[in-house]
């Protein structure tokens, strides 16, 4: 199984980041995918992402929340790290118009440059959209064509925008946030409509701990090796073999980020 997105850089993981790592392989992880959200952490995901060769890779990018930081020296910061072979996207990206901890304008200019980044260096990104949903599709329809590939990471959305993404071409990325009866029951509804080739899975940790977990860790910190739990869920709400679905997702982000078939 695969998980395309932990921020591992977070430093909630800074006393236990090798164990963290240990205990996703111990719970049958085969890869992981570690998010860069600015370009300070680009630059670690890219350097933990190398510690762990053939088993981690990572993003580069600046996610909304830090769009007001992108400038010329941002810019060819991510230009150099894309050229590393452990990283295989840009982003985290997009618009995150729910909290706008950067202005509208700031973010709308970083995501553009960064989509237009990814078409330059021929690869997918990794996408973030909360609350600006027409305008994240109108800036990002113009590059599609000549994207490689995409996923709308964390997708927390309606259906509506749900078939919109789909009929775009893009992958949808599903975190923990499906397992929480509070506020995920309508993205629940939504998994059978997610066509098999087009799903990946995803526990964002260290955030978004799955609610409906029987043992939860004292901390309250999600982590990498909750995955299995995560697949186990989506799969009896879309009436799959766990196992089938696992291998399904991993395939399905592999061929997104050009990484190698893992070796049965």
């Amino acid at each position: 199984m695969f998980e395309i997105g932990v921020n591992l850089t977070s430093n909630q993981f800074d006393k236990d980041r090798q164990q963290v790592v240990e205990r996703a392989r111990a719970a049958g992880l085969s890869g992981m995918l570690i998010t860069g959200t600015s370009a300070s952490e680009s630059i670690e995901a890219s350097r933990l992402a190398a510690e762990y060769p053939q088993f981690c890779w990572s993003t580069a990018g600046v996610h909304p929340h830090q769009a007001s930081s992108w400038d010329n020296e941002t810019e060819q910061c991510i230009r150099a790290l894309a050229a590393s072979p452990q990283v295989v996207a840009i982003g985290e990206c997009g618009l995150d118009f729910n909290r706008n901890f950067s202005p509208s304008d700031k973010q709308e200019a970083a995501f553009s440059a960064q989509l237009a980044l990814a078409v330059e260096l021929e690869l997918p990104v990794f996408l973030h959209c909360r609350d600006a949903h027409r305008r994240f599709t109108d800036l990002l329809m113009p590059w599609l064509n000549e994207l490689p590939g995409a996923v709308v990471h964390c997708f927390t959305g309606n259906e509506r925008e749900l078939e919109w993404y789909l009929s775009l071409g893009l992958s949808i990325g599903i975190t923990g946030w499906v397992c929480d009866e509070r506020r995920g029951l309508e993205l629940r509804g939504m998994l059978r409509h997610i066509p098999a080739d087009r799903l990946l899975l995803e526990t964002d940790s260290p955030y978004l701990l799955p609610r409906d977990m029987a043992e939860k860790p004292k901390n309250r910190r999600n982590e990498p090796a909750f995955l299995p739990h995560i697949i186990n869920q989506v799969a009896l709400w879309r009436g799959e073999d766990p196992v089938w679905l696992a291998k399904k997702t991993e395939d399905n982000a592999r061929a997104l980020f050009g990484l190698p078939r893992r070796i049965q």
